[in-house]
Order: structure tokens, then sequence, then C-alpha cells
């Protein structure tokens, strides 16, 4: 029994197979790898989000524990003696200057939280391409595979053309020339 002679552009199919696979591959890698940056931004925002709401709970009972102060302070000589009344008035110091302290603190801790959320949404942008790029680099596989199965040269060309939107995706997702 003679074998039939193979077609010379099958090796073209398996060449083109072989370029998608890698691509999808390196897809799926740099697309996980933002993934995981996305996911771990974002728990590092919230965790700064819950620390800045723990801080404003501490300034608003400093501010309570402020107006109380002034409330008893306002009342008059008799309810209170000169040193109550300094003891009263060195504690509004205090508890003012605290108020302040907790201002700034959560100025601090929104700018990180926003740092987070940013380089969240940075990965979420770059590996959204990575995303998209898997699904046509795969479908493409899939039609390589085929059309050498069945020896259908048709159906490698639009493996190829189904590939090569892989490959642009593939590519926008390292330089993000696409517009979402």
């Amino acid at each position: 029994m003679s074998e039939e002679p193979k077609a010379p552009w099958l090796n073209h199919v398996a060449l083109t197979t072989v370029i998608l696979a890698v691509c999808a591959t390196l897809s799926t890698f740099k697309g996980g790898g933002y993934s995981t940056r996305s996911v771990i931004s974002q728990e590092q925002a919230s965790d700064e989000w819950n620390y800045y709401q723990a801080k404003s709970i501490r300034e608003s009972l400093h501010t309570l524990q402020k107006e109380n102060l002034e409330i008893q302070a306002s009342l008059p000589e008799s309810v209170n003696s000169p040193e109550t009344m300094k003891k009263l008035q060195e504690a509004i110091v205090t508890a003012g200057k605290n108020i302040d302290k907790y201002e700034q603190q959560k100025k601090e801790i929104e700018a990180k939280a926003r740092e987070y959320e940013a380089v969240r949404d940075d990965a979420q942008r770059n590996g959204r391409p990575f995303g998209i790029a898997v699904i046509f680099l795969q479908i493409g596989i899939l039609l390589c595979s085929i059309s050498a199965l069945f020896k259908r040269k048709p159906l490698w060309y639009l493996a190829m053309a189904v590939g090569a939107v892989g490959l642009v995706y593939f590519a926008d997702g390292f330089f993000l020339f696409m517009t979402v």
C-alpha cells in the first residue's frame, strides 16, 4: 500500500497552529497576571477604605467629645470651678488636635486607596485584550486542526483570518492601541 502524498500547505497549517498556540499560551499567562494584579489591588484598596472608615469613626468620636466638652465649658462658673474650666479647655484643645490628626490620616489613606484603584483599573484595561485574544486564537487553532484533518484549505484561510484577529488583540494587550 502506498500512502497518499502529503499536501505541502499542510506544513504551513502546522506552523500556523504552533504560532497561534504559542500566542494563546502567552495571552493566557499575561491575562492571568493582570487578573491577579487586579484582584490583589482591589483587595488592597478595600482594606484602605476600611481603614479610612475606622479613622472616620474615631474622628466622629473625637468630634462628639469636643462638642460635649464645649457644652460643659459653656456652663456657668457656679457649676464649673476655674480648675475644671482649665481641664475642659485642655481637653477641647486635645480633641481638636485629634480631629485634625484623623483628617490628615484620612487624606493619606484615601490617596493610597485611589492608587490601588488606579493599579486595578490599569490591570483590567491591559488584561481585557488578552482574554479576547485567547478566544480568537483558540478558535483559530481549532479551525487549523479541522482544516488539516479534513484537508480543506479554505478552512485554513479562515483559521488564519480568525487567528489574525486574535493576534491583533494579543498585540493590543501590550500596547493598548485599540480603545474599549
